[in-house]
């Protein structure tokens, strides 16, 4: 078994665990040359349940987060009905005990029904959230935001921000670049995500409250992002594998290079690898959201926001900063196990995954076990092939 080194895993249990339990548990991958980490936690994703469960259940969504190697997701609000009450968020969390075989645990919305127009009761909710986000719209109002983190802070949770300005999209559905001038198509200019960023980073500085913002895409939200953090603002990001992979020059006329934010230019995707590189962001996350087929099929302006991602992510990372010798295995690890669990104050679950770090596949989505097949590195090859998944030592997936 390749070694991790003790910096990735060397908080604690983690690091017994893997010495001391791991590698002797399961020797016959040592002969095998696999490499064994700490199980991966995505904390944005879409099981659209409930409402939504002919695109993804959390059965699922367990089972594609799994075969990528997770042991824990954090699932987001836009559901039918929105998490936005005790009850409602009672009744997803039923859901989930029912049908879950991975840790999920869901995020409770800023407002109801994610409309932007009334406050939930964060404080009631914040005993069964992980933490609060209005994902797949921005919170506009900026006196209903301060008050969201006024509440969040006294509860003691995250502020997780999809920053998105709505008098800036102008009907846009891709990044507002070459690609979209040459192909007439709207776009999306990048100030429409930097500006609510700004915008709320002025509020973290007020309130006090523990910020993240949700898929980072624009080289201005991460120099504002560095900036923030560098004042001392207790503030964290994400990004997603496709962010750093592609860019808006990779686009083709078909609904699977279509969510949002969009993919954005090379400047963009180069700004966001230093990013990475920097510690400005330290999570990976997938945005993982399935559609039906026929939602999917309908080009790029006309289909839905969103593509799949559990079951690529750390292979397609691994493939394209670690062996072109952008980022460390260990980075890796870091940036999709360690710190999304240091962010979120989770304990360690007993997870990990084992990985062919050497076998090449080709992405095919018919394969997935997710319901969802859109994803903008079908037929690309990517290293790293998931062989065992586990979670408090049992096995949630096996290859």
């Amino acid at each position: 078994m390749k070694e991790i080194k003790a910096s990735v895993i060397a908080n604690g249990d983690i690091k017994n665990y893997i010495e001391n339990e791991l590698i002797g548990r399961f020797s016959e991958y040592n002969k095998q040359g696999l490499t064994a980490i700490p199980s991966l936690v995505d904390v944005h994703v879409h099981f659209r349940e409930p409402g939504f469960s002919y695109k993804e259940t959390i059965a699922s969504g367990c089972s594609s987060g799994a075969r990528g190697g997770y042991t824990t997701v954090f699932t987001m609000p836009n559901l039918n009905p929105v998490p936005d009450s005790v009850e409602n968020i009672k009744a997803q969390l039923q859901l989930i005990k029912d049908q879950a075989s991975i840790n999920v645990y869901p995020y409770a919305s800023i407002t109801i029904g994610e409309k932007g127009e009334v406050l939930t009761d964060i404080t009631a909710l914040s005993k069964y959230a992980v933490a609060f986000s209005d994902d797949g719209r921005g919170v506009q109002d900026q006196k209903m935001m301060e008050d969201a983190m006024r509440l969040a802070k006294e509860n003691g949770k995250l502020i997780c921000a999809h920053c998105e300005d709505n008098s800036l999209l102008f009907g846009g559905y891709i990044h507002k670049g070459l690609y979209a001038e040459k192909n007439g198509h709207r776009g999306i200019c990048s100030e429409s995500e930097y500006k609510q960023i700004e915008r709320d980073l002025e509020l973290v500085a007020k309130t006090g409250v523990s910020y993240h913002v949700c898929h980072v895409s624009a080289k201005e939200s991460v120099a504002l992002i560095r900036e923030a953090k560098k004042s001392g603002l207790d503030v964290s990001c994400e990004t997603a594998p496709h962010y750093l992979i592609l860019s808006d020059k990779d686009l083709l006329e078909d609904g699977r290079f279509k969510m949002n934010p969009p993919l954005r230019d090379e400047r963009d995707k180069r700004a966001l690898i230093d990013g990475v590189l920097d510690g400005t962001i330290e999570i990976i996350a997938t945005d993982h959201a399935p559609h039906s087929q026929e939602e999917k099929s309908k080009g790029l302006e006309k289909s839905a926001f969103g593509v799949v991602g559990l079951e690529t992510a750390f292979s397609s990372l691994y493939t394209h900063l670690v062996k072109k010798g952008i980022i460390t295995i260990e980075k890796l690890v870091e940036i999709m196990a360690i710190n999304p669990r240091k962010r979120f104050n989770l304990s360690y679950d007993k997870g990990f995954t084992v990985f062919d770090l050497e076998k090449e596949y080709i992405v095919n989505p018919s394969e997935f076990l997710s319901k969802g097949r859109a994803t903008p590195f079908e037929n690309m090859k990517f290293n790293g092939v998931c062989k065992l998944t586990a979670l408090d030592g049992v096995a949630v997936y096996k290859n």
